[in-house]
């Protein structure tokens, strides 16, 4: 049954355009990086309408930027510093079931290792959370915050800083996608703000100049060095 789906995408494909899978092998440039959940319900080109090749893109469960995860860190490498993608998407997704299990008092066995990073997010803004009283809204603005603070761990990279300090890009993308509606939704976050707040623990770098002549301090998180865009 897939491989059948498969022959009749690509003719279709080919109808469309005859060279399309040919010019696939003569450029691999994508523009972004996706960092999203790995839920089944998230049809990731389809719901940004991009194509083939426009798209690189990591996946795990309730979509984390863990640094001390190798995968992510090489996909984040690899997209940075030799694709020299100029957005980064984070874009989590409501009814996100590794969002749910760290809400709950239970153990997850194995799974309690990759989701105790959610549950920090939700000790963190533990104050907000027990003022909102409907259940369904406080996994809703759980899902939002949970995209926030991976945002900021992205900021926070030294991959993401290295990158900013020497370019300005990418910038970073923090989104949240409706399953029941088929919607994106741009976070109201002013990381301007909270990336100033926080700039003294997380500035890092020393750059030179090309010759090696001029060292000068530049940070990806001092605000006069780093273009932070939170539109697409």
């Amino acid at each position: 049954m897939l491989l059948d789906n498969n022959r009749r995408w690509v003719e279709r494909k080919l109808t469309e355009d005859p060279d399309f899978f040919k010019n696939q092998l003569s450029v691999h440039k994508p523009e972004y990086l996706f960092i999203g959940c790995s839920d089944a319900r998230l049809s990731v080109q389809n719901m940004l309408g991009l194509e083939m090749g426009q798209l690189f893109v990591h996946r795990n469960v309730a979509n984390q930027v863990v640094n001390t995860d190798l995968n992510f860190i090489t996909c984040l490498t690899y997209a940075v510093e030799y694709l020299k993608v100029e957005n980064i998407i984070i874009c989590g997704h409501y009814d996100c079931g590794g969002v749910k299990a760290a809400m709950r008092n239970h153990d997850h066995g194995i799974i309690e290792q990759w989701i105790m990073g959610i549950r920090d997010v939700a000790r963190y803004h533990r104050k907000e959370l027990r003022a909102i009283k409907d259940p369904d809204l406080v996994h809703r603005r759980m899902v939002e915050l949970n995209v926030q603070e991976q945002a900021l761990k992205l900021y926070a990279n030294p991959v993401v800083q290295r990158s900013q300090a020497q370019g300005g890009k990418p910038h970073i993308h923090a989104l949240v996608f409706d399953v029941g509606e088929g919607l994106l939704k741009e976070l109201d976050v002013d990381f301007k703000k909270i990336i100033k707040k926080y700039s003294h623990v997380y500035s890092m770098y020393n750059f030179h100049d090309q010759k090696g002549i001029i060292k000068v301090r530049k940070s990806a998180l001092a605000m006069r060095h780093v273009h932070l865009y939170t539109s697409l």
